[in-house]
């Protein structure tokens, strides 16, 4: 079994040289930006852009109704609140109306049974 031969100092610059030349072919060969299969992938990268555009502002318009309509229900909650609130207050203070007529009342009366 033979050992590793290592390249001599010609082959490697040849290596080099033909490495450097094959990147510029490759280069060269690219289509230039008058092409017309890279005119049509700008095409649809823009289309796509204008899509995912599209997309972003639909979902910021729902997220928009969706804002006024949470919005929208907790002023009915707020309100709704507010008037349960005022309700029970008048409830409350009709009680301590009728409490008071009728503590009266007995008061009254038991001033009318002395006499």
């Amino acid at each position: 079994m033979s050992g590793y031969k290592e390249p001599s100092f010609a082959a490697r610059q040849k290596a080099a040289l033909e490495a450097r030349k094959n990147s510029l072919d490759k280069f060269r060969a690219r289509p230039g930006p008058d092409d017309p299969s890279v005119k049509q992938r700008q095409a649809q990268r823009e289309a796509q852009a204008a899509a995912r555009e599209k997309t972003r502002q639909s979902r910021e318009i729902e997220k928009a109704a969706r804002k006024a309509l949470e919005a929208e229900a907790a002023a009915t909650a707020a309100t709704r609140l507010a008037r349960e609130k005022k309700e029970a207050a008048d409830a409350e203070a009709a009680l301590k109306v009728e409490r008071k007529a009728a503590r009266d009342a007995r008061y009254a009366a038991r001033k009318e049974r002395k006499k």
